[in-house]
């Protein structure tokens, strides 16, 4: 009697461990299989993708003529950042094609995505009206037009200074490394950015 309980429980482990194996297998290959929409889901998910951020120091001067004679002038020191990267929503789905384990993605052309002074790093160096007109005010919108044409100059530099192709590159990077965990090898478009 007790080897034939032994038999029966060693018949239903075998029996249980292959429906096991076998719906394990049946939910790996399910896993496994990949469409367009999945790929194209799984490189939304990384929305905004801000993939480089420069730092720029500038000095910034600015003059402003006063009505009848003489003239007011600034002068900042300012530092700023300039983040780029490539906004994934624009991604549709022409712009990736999948054969097997392969996938060819055309990605938005990368953009600076923000670009602001850091006020903690950005200082009046110098102010002053002409010394021969000393009862002419100060403008009130002087510095803040200055600080404006800095983070117009930072933006420039920036681009100046190739933070969009790195930005294109660091997002390509990214993406291959969350397509790399689908075992899916990834090449780009460069055609359509």
């Amino acid at each position: 009697m007790r080897k034939t309980g032994v038999l029966v429980v060693v018949i239903l482990l075998v029996v249980l461990s292959a429906l096991l194996v076998r719906s394990g297998f049946h939910f790996l290959s399910r896993s496994q299989s990949l469409s367009t929409s999945t790929v194209i889901t799984q490189i939304k998910q990384l929305n905004q993708l801000a993939t480089v951020r420069f730092s720029i120091q500038r000095v910034v001067g600015l003059t402003e003529p006063k009505i009848p004679l003489g003239e007011e002038s600034i002068l900042l020191i300012v530092q700023g950042d300039v983040q780029a990267g490539v906004d994934l929503a624009d991604l549709r789905p022409e712009d990736v094609v999948l054969s097997g384990r392969q996938a060819l993605v055309r990605l938005p052309a990368p953009k600076m995505l923000a670009s602001y002074l850091d006020e903690s790093q950005t200082k009046v160096w110098d102010r002053h009206v002409t010394w021969w007109t000393p009862w002419v005010p100060y403008s009130p919108d002087l510095e803040h037009r200055a600080r404006l044409q800095a983070l117009d100059e930072i933006r420039k530099a920036a681009i100046k200074m190739g933070i969009l192709d790195r930005a294109g590159q660091n997002a390509e990077s990214a993406i291959r490394q969350v397509l790399a965990a689908f075992r899916v090898d990834v090449k780009f478009d460069h055609q359509g950015a």
